[in-house]
């Protein structure tokens, strides 16, 4: 059985939270994905109304207040409300600059909740495991449920971007589509949900999204030829990216931070490339290397298969070298003009 991804959590928590049923008196959310620890915390919020906010809903950062504090307010009961919610952003830092209290204080708490009250405790990280607090939240599985959001690898992006597509607008992306806007937009969920949102809502009328629609709508973000550019030179064809790269510099002020933007562009797609890469000098068919990573859309992991195929793992080092120079250069630590640090970096990559 696959391992539940990111998305399949927030969904299963989500349903949770719009009805309202069998939720939990403590809820622990870590992890390095905060799109959808913050999409939690915005139902978690909307579970005391408005009218009732001001003495039954308290919002602390663990920086700001000291466990002895958390504790008492959770253990406060609702004022003219069925419930109290007490959220507590970067849990982990209440044990940083106080002496009233520490975190293991919690053991008890959670063991003995409030059930008038839902305490929502926040962090990148799980608490130390070893500790009776980390022990706690892990066997009072009747009181308190955790949800673990993982950051999304690179060569996932295309497949959470057509899931997220159809889960938030019902809008279905062709293959090639989900992969153009992932690695036009990165990384980052919320700069991909928000540019999800802007296609979805330019393709109102028609059911499926195409790269053609991307090419419209997406190029006020990242001008269509960085992905042109890639192409050519995952083609190792050097006249061609170099054609291309002059067009991209003359067609625009191409800025030091447009390098660093296309310097990050090309860090995932290697990325993705040195997975493939990998795992096929340790042996594994392509299907055994699809399963390993997780990539459903058989479209995206061919196009990433084709791309690793014209590199060899002994070429990795030297390419993320270069992307590391040029990245290093745009920012001021060298003598060379933007140009010639773009032109560069095309030729060390393709050699």
């Amino acid at each position: 059985m696959a391992k539940p991804t990111s998305l399949d959590i927030f969904r299963e928590a989500y349903k949770k939270f719009r009805s309202g049923d069998s939720l939990k008196p403590v809820y622990y959310f870590y992890g390095e994905e905060s799109f959808f620890i913050d999409l939690l915390q915005d139902e978690v919020e909307k579970l005391v109304p408005q009218e009732q906010k001001d003495f039954n809903f308290d919002l602390i950062y663990g920086a700001d207040a000291s466990p002895a504090k958390i504790i008492d307010m959770a253990r406060s009961y609702p004022m003219m409300a069925d419930r109290r919610v007490v959220i507590v952003r970067d849990f982990l830092k209440l044990d940083e600059n106080t002496t009233d209290g520490n975190l293991n204080d919690f053991e008890e708490y959670i063991r003995q909740p409030n059930p008038s009250t839902i305490l929502c405790l926040i962090d990148t990280r799980f608490p130390d495991k070893r500790t009776s607090l980390g022990k706690a939240i892990q066997s009072s599985t009747d009181k308190c449920e955790i949800y673990n959001f993982e950051e999304l690898p690179d060569y996932k992006l295309a497949d959470w971007v057509a899931d997220w597509a159809r889960y938030s607008h019902k809008k279905v992306f062709e293959p090639e589509a989900a992969q153009t806007l992932s690695q036009m937009a990165g990384p980052d969920l919320k700069l991909l949900s928000t540019e999800i949102d802007k296609v979805c809502t330019f393709v109102d009328t028609e059911e499926r999204v195409t790269v053609e629609h991307i090419k419209k709508i997406s190029g006020s973000y990242r001008d269509f030829s960085v992905i042109e550019l890639k192409n050519a030179v995952v083609n190792r064809n050097l006249d061609q990216a170099l054609g291309i790269a002059e067009q991209m510099l003359l067609k625009s002020n191409y800025s030091a931070g447009e390098v660093i933007k296309s310097v990050g562009f090309f860090y995932n797609v290697f990325g993705n490339i040195w997975q493939i890469c990998r795992l096929t000098e340790r042996g594994l068919n392509k299907k055994q290397i699809q399963d390993q990573l997780g990539i459903k859309n058989g479209y995206v992991f061919n196009a990433q298969w084709s791309e690793a195929s014209r590199f060899r793992m002994a070429e990795m080092p030297q390419i993320f070298e270069a992307l590391l120079d040029a990245d290093s250069a745009a920012k001021g630590f060298s003598t060379l003009d933007t140009s010639s640090i773009f032109l560069l970096l095309i030729k060390r990559i393709i050699g």
